[in-house]
């Protein structure tokens, strides 16, 4: 049985484009046309991934992301929207969205996403459970068998995309990565991809584990470089 993505997209023509392409490069489909609908198969379901555009009825692409991941699901999210501005896709990742795309978009680069968001999960069920498990920078302590983050004893709530860079950041301590770097080990874009991304999860991460994200002490920033996990805390 393939992988499966939940589609969820309230205008049918889209829908059956999608449906059409994901099913041709082997993947199983679900279908939703409405957000309320979607929620309910995204958490009883179980899909691989899921395309979630923004303008939705009954329930809107933001307000289904964050019941998501207020459930506890951390199925890999990309958000449609036919928007450009720059506050509605920096909202779909502070909704808990792992990545976005906008319409009118290519096949090929909607295709290479959500096999790459697939991936990285596959890889991440494959690795964890292997060898050391917990990695520890501070008063940080991070699961990788359990996918838990934890602060001074306090559960941390990320998402997949944020834990996935904390991990990076934290198995590779002092090393600079940059921004197209993180693209390519975190979300597997080699040429897909919006750098901004990278930078508002960095700031959702700090705003989650810094005391101060102002002045962060785990994750910090070399001008016209990138990011690194501090060593010495």
């Amino acid at each position: 049985m393939g992988n499966t993505v939940l589609i969820v997209e309230d205008e049918r023509a889209i829908v059956e484009i999608l449906k059409f392409n994901l099913m041709r490069e082997g993947y199983e489909t679900m279908e939703a046309l409405d957000g309320e609908t979607g929620l309910e198969l995204a958490k009883t379901k179980d899909p691989d991934l899921v395309l979630l555009d923004v303008m939705l009825p009954k329930m809107n692409g933001f307000d289904v992301c964050t019941a998501l991941r207020a459930a506890g699901s951390a199925v890999p999210v990309i958000m449609l929207t036919a928007r450009e501005e720059e506050s509605d896709k920096v909202f779909g990742l502070e909704a808990g969205a792992d990545d976005y795309i906008t319409k009118p978009f290519s096949m090929r680069e909607l295709l290479a996403r959500v096999k790459a968001n697939i991936r990285r999960r596959s890889l991440d069920a494959g690795t964890r459970g292997a060898g050391e498990h917990l990695l520890q920078l501070g008063s940080l302590f991070v699961d990788l068998q359990a996918v838990t983050v934890r602060k001074n004893g306090t559960m941390v709530d990320v998402t997949q995309k944020e834990f996935d860079l904390l991990t990076c950041l934290l198995t590779n301590p002092g090393k600079v990565f940059s921004r197209e770097e993180l693209m390519t080990k975190v979300w597997n874009y080699d040429y897909f991809g919006d750098m901004r991304t990278v930078d508002v999860t960095v700031r959702r991460l700090r705003e989650k584990i810094e005391d101060d994200p102002g002045e962060p002490r785990y994750i910090r920033t070399k001008r016209g470089a990138g990011y690194f996990c501090e060593i010495d805390n």
